[in-house]
This record gives C-alpha cells, sequence and structure tokens, in this order.
C-alpha cells in the first residue's frame, strides 16, 4: 500500500498501486510487536453490517518520522501475526 491518511486514531484510508482507495478501520488500539517488527490489524470499513470481511494486517514502518503501512509478502510472518491478533482478540471477549 502507497499511502496512507488518517481519520482519527481508528480510521485510516489506504491508497493501492493502482490508485484505488480504501477505508479501513483498526481492529485494536494495541499494535503487535514480533521480534523488531511492529504490526497493525484493519477491517475495511463496509456499506452494510451484512458484508463479511477478513481483517487486514500491515507491518508499521516509518520513514522521514512518519508511521507507514506495508504490505506483509511472506505468507510464514503473516501466519504468525494473524494467530497472535486473533488470540489477543479471544483474550479481549472473554474479559468482557
Amino acid at each position: 500500500m502507497d499511502d496512507q491518511t488518517n481519520y482519527g486514531d481508528d480510521f485510516v484510508t489506504i491508497t493501492d498501486e493502482e490508485g484505488n482507495s480504501y477505508e479501513l478501520e483498526r481492529v485494536s488500539e494495541e499494535d503487535i510487536e514480533l521480534g523488531d517488527k511492529v504490526y497493525r490489524a484493519f477491517l475495511p470499513v463496509g456499506e452494510t453490517e451484512d458484508d463479511y470481511y477478513e481483517m487486514i494486517l500491515f507491518r508499521v514502518v516509518e520513514e522521514d518520522g512518519e508511521e507507514l503501512l506495508e504490505t506483509i509478502e511472506d505468507e510464514e510472518e503473516m501466519e504468525k501475526v494473524y494467530q497472535i491478533f486473533m488470540d489477543r482478540l479471544f483474550e479481549e471477549d472473554e474479559d468482557e
């Protein structure tokens, strides 16, 4: 993903390489740290509550003092991060 526009802490709009923009809502206020990398999870903002979307994971990188979201290309890395986010989400549900 090339570009990120912030709308508060919970929403971002990203633009892909083809110029398509997508609005995403952050899943959790907590980032995941794995090794020396930081990750963030989002869900696409849908038109209706009936829409089903999968969680989208990004690696957070800093470039020129600005946080950017980077696509995770490595499947093994993606699986590890996904599992950590899912474990944390289920922990939060059990605490409520």
